[in-house]
Order: structure tokens, then sequence, then C-alpha cells
């Protein structure tokens, strides 16, 4: 049999990079959509440059791809209070947690088989929190178009899950645009590991995780209790 195929977005670095990785590492090939190329790609990875955020450039870049999986990992985070908000912010958060799960998933998913697995990358902010009402607001939005792709695709065995943790110790953390809202470490007394995240994702894309479709399951490290 020949390997199993997952496309995953934002590969170079973080999440998704981690995901990329865990899933090489079980046997998968993976085609890895981000603006440059990750420095640690090696055999079973394929790595096609793209500009997730351009339009036009999305559909071009997914010719010829039929995979087994999908997994939307790339995102941005933006903090901005009441007063401060700004329209551009929220579009392009909107454009790359949203828009662009809907064109990947629109693209790829009528080429899959049944088995067929599709996980977003969602996060535990989509309840809300203060400050990060775009952010917020897009990741929620997430969940309701996982939820709704789900129900239509149960009948053809192809399941859509998101995976939401929580704060993530990614280059991401780091970012100076969320310099003024620090988050602070759950009750587990450490941010969320990557792999921790990659490894949720690996299960739920592989056979055992048949019978789970249109769920969010939240790695908050207690952050939710």
């Amino acid at each position: 049999m020949s390997p199993r195929h997952a496309v995953v977005t934002g590969a170079s670095s973080g999440i998704g990079a981690a995901i990329a990785q865990r899933l090489l590492a079980d046997g998968w090939q993976v085609t890895g959509l981000s603006r440059k190329a990750p420095d640690w790609a090696g055999a079973g990875y394929t790595h096609r440059a793209v500009d997730l955020l351009d339009p036009d450039a999305l559909l071009p870049v997914l010719d010829g791809l039929a995979p087994q999986a999908l997994v939307h990992a790339a995102g941005l985070m933006r903090a901005e209070a009441l007063g401060a908000m700004q329209p551009q912010t929220g579009d392009q958060l909107w454009r790359l947690h949203v828009d662009v799960a809907a064109r990947l998933a629109d693209a790829l998913i009528p080429r899959m088989e049944a088995g067929g697995r599709v996980v977003f990358i969602g996060s535990r902010t989509s309840g809300g929190a203060p400050g990060r009402a775009y952010y917020a607001a897009t990741k929620a939005a997430l969940v309701g178009l996982a939820r709704s792709f789900a129900a239509e695709l149960a009948p053809r065995g192809i399941t859509v899950n998101v995976v939401a943790p929580g704060v993530t110790d990614t280059p991401m953390l780091r970012d100076p645009a969320r310099a003024s809202m620090q988050p602070k470490a759950p009750p587990i007394g450490r941010f969320i590991r990557p792999e921790e995240v990659a490894a949720l994702a690996a299960f739920l894309l592989g056979p055992e995780a048949a019978a789970i479709t249109g769920q969010q399951i939240m790695i908050c490290g207690g952050a939710s209790l």
C-alpha cells in the first residue's frame, strides 16, 4: 500500500511543523503549504510555496493534490482592546482562519475517498477572551464551519474536527503584535507543547477516530476548569 498523504498548512513552523513532523514519523507523505519551506524538511515531505492570504494563489497550488487528510494549522494571533480595534485585523484573521479553511475544504474534500480526515486547528479562545474579539470570533466561526462540513460528510465516512489548544509554546507566542497582552500559564504550570497538539491531530487522522466527527477538542492544561 502507498503511504497516506496529508496536506498541512503552516508547516514551516509552530503547530503546523509539529503536525507535519509527527505525520512523517507515522509514515505519512506530507505536502506543506506555507510561504517558506521549513528548514527540517526531509524524505516524504513536499513543499508548495504559497501566500495563503492571496485567494488567487491558493487554488492553483492545490492542482494535482488528492490527499487522504487535510490539516489547516496556519494561523495568526492579534490582540486589540475595545477602542483600538482595526477593521483590517478582523479581515486578515477571517481570511486566514475561516476563508482559507473553506477554500481548502471545497477544493480538496471532493477528491477524498471514504476514510478521509480533516482537522482544523482552532483555539480555546473561541469561547471569548478580553482583547481578542476578532481572533475569538474567527476561531468560533471555524467550529461552525467544521460542524457543518462534518454533518454533510458523515455519510461518506469523512470526519471533520477542530483541535483547540490553549496557549502553545510556539514562535507566535513571542510575536511582538501580542506583546501588550501576555498570556499566563494554565494550572499545569506550563504552556501547551506543539508536540501535544500534533499527537491529538495525528490520532484524529487515524482509523481509530472514525467515529469522532464535528467535535472541538480542547488541549488547555486545565485552563478551562
